[in-house]
């Protein structure tokens, strides 16, 4: 029987990539001269650390930029709160979701079976199952999946005949 995985996932070499390209463009950038503006990657976990809030919005429309450049969508990262280092500078970790939890896969369980689509959708740890007949059924079942308002993206993986 056809099937495809529902999965959330964030390739690390890539976001290293990125935040090797984001010191690269911070270090030659003149708004940012004189800085100590600083941006890490630890176990998922990306800590930035600007001089100010200014420059920490910067920081974010550059790291954005630079992730979507390597096929990263901004709906992977998880912004936590923003606090006060020494003087005016300011930190902030932001977490990469990877994995889809237990609540959104409900939803998208509940909203394919009420979609009519003859497909069965099955929770597997922290990704979901969709098997069908026909592989058109699966193809509706991914475009349907697509259409879906939900903030973190989703790819489509070992499909199969």
């Amino acid at each position: 029987m056809p099937s495809f995985d529902i999965v959330s996932e964030v390739d690390l070499a890539e976001v290293d990539n990125a935040l090797q390209n984001m010191t690269r463009e911070i270090t030659v950038r003149y708004d940012f001269k004189g800085s100590k503006s600083t941006v890490e990657n630890k176990d998922g976990m990306i800590k930035i650390f600007a001089d100010d809030d200014l420059k920490l919005k910067q920081m974010h429309e550059i790291l954005r930029g630079n992730l979507s450049k390597r096929g990263i969508e901004a709906g992977q990262l998880d912004y936590q709160k923003v606090e006060p280092a020494a003087g005016q500078s300011v930190r902030q970790n932001i977490a990469l979701k990877e994995g889809i939890d237990k609540e959104t896969a409900k939803k998208i369980v509940k909203a394919l079976k009420g979609s009519k689509i003859k497909v069965q959708v099955s929770i597997q740890g922290d990704e979901l199952r969709v098997t069908g007949k026909k592989r058109d059924d699966l193809q509706e079942a991914i475009a349907f999946v697509k259409g879906l308002p939900f903030e973190q993206p989703f790819q489509f993986k070992n499909f199969r005949d």
